[in-house]
């Protein structure tokens, strides 16, 4: 069967990757398969540097087709923060709430009509070989004042989908999966996943 790594140790991110490409007859693995690939870091000024440089990395690691993901939360009203910085928004060793509760405290006194922000993420696919793909996916919303919702991971909880009238973590794991911006980013990413993998 043919193998695809994902460039992650992230569980939540993990799991998501493989109900969107269940489809495809392939093996996914993880960083946790290969443990002696040392935490990548994050450099890049955009999600697209980030992503390539993570998929390209791992591929000569690993010797396999390679795809890795970066994303984060582009707030307008912190004029695009954290974005790149969404992972160390709060500091090295920040759980998810200690960085969605710095964000609500940057944005206490913003209204809600200005609360707008969008989930981005860029899928970067890699072969040994050195050859790469780039893809990109959004979803637009809001942030709330409070917390709200069990599921998901990162910021879901205060990430509103004004369509819906919920966070991304009062939604279950199907529709999100349908809806997210990982979600799109990885859709629009399968011929390339199958186009490396063929190579």
């Amino acid at each position: 069967m043919r193998r695809l790594v994902i460039a992650t140790r992230n569980r939540g991110k993990l799991e998501e990757i493989r109900q969107i490409l269940s489809d495809l007859n392939i093996s996914v693995e993880s960083l946790s398969d290969y443990p002696g690939i040392e935490e990548i870091e994050e450099t890049g000024e955009t999600f697209r540097e980030n992503a390539l440089e993570k998929a390209i990395t791992v591929a000569k690691h690993t010797e396999q087709v390679v795809l890795a993901d970066d994303s984060g939360l582009v707030v307008d009203a912190l004029g695009g923060a954290p974005g790149v910085m969404s992972a160390r928004y709060a500091g090295t060793g920040a759980s998810d709430s200690d960085r969605y509760r710095k964000l609500l405290a940057a944005m206490e006194s913003v209204p809600d009509d200005q609360r707008t922000a969008r989930f981005m993420c860029v899928v970067a696919i890699a072969t040994p070989e050195g050859r790469t793909w780039t893809v990109e996916g959004s979803v637009e919303g809001a942030i709330t004042r409070e917390p709200r919702g069990k599921g998901g991971f990162g910021y879901d909880p205060v990430f509103l989908v004004p369509e819906l009238g919920l966070t991304f973590a009062e939604i279950d794991a199907k529709t999100k999966n349908h809806m997210s911006h990982r979600a799109r980013a990885l859709a629009k990413s399968v011929p390339m996943v199958e186009e490396a993998l063929s190579i």
